[in-house]
């Protein structure tokens, strides 16, 4: 990979990472550091890795340092929501009940269907790139986001969420 394909990388992937990874742990400067520790693993292996493959490469390294970063600080769910800071930073014009309620719904499922939807359903990934990015089949990345979607459906559709 040359300096320029890496500059490319930078400029198309890292907005994609941080989204991804702040969805996940919804702490923005965790989320920020991990994009920087994924962008300088990239730029250690720049060499190694394939300009074609250096998407996937960075959302599995992204992916790896975010599971090693909660399984280091063995956070609980109510340890993470205490250390949580202002992790949606924009306009507050853009704010709606409906987004806080699906946010809602995305911290009740389990971490490994909490990443599989967002890769698939807002990063766009493949099944099979998904299952590069997180070590699974792509018949368990399947069941996964079904269960996830499944899920999802039940928390938006209770009674308690209705609007």
């Amino acid at each position: 990979m040359t300096i320029r394909e890496y500059n490319h990388c930078v400029d198309e992937f890292s907005d994609g990472i941080y989204r991804f990874l702040l969805k996940n742990i919804r702490n923005a400067e965790l989320a920020r550091d991990l994009v920087q520790e994924s962008f300088l693993k990239l730029w250690l292996k720049r060499k190694d890795v394939n300009f074609a493959k250096s998407k996937s490469y960075l959302f599995t390294t992204a992916y790896h340092s975010m599971i090693d970063l909660t399984r280091k600080k063995s956070w609980s769910e109510q340890e993470m929501n205490d250390h949580v800071s202002n992790t949606y930073e924009g306009d507050g014009n853009s704010y709606s009940d409906i987004k806080e309620i699906l946010d809602l719904a995305l911290e009740k499922l389990p971490a490994i269907q909490k990443s599989v939807v967002l890769l698939r359903d807002y990063e766009g990934y493949s099944y099979q790139e998904i299952g590069e990015i997180t070590d699974l089949t792509e018949a368990q990345v399947k069941v996964y986001i079904y269960r996830a979607r499944m899920s999802l459906k039940k928390y938006l559709v209770s009674i308690d969420m209705v609007i």
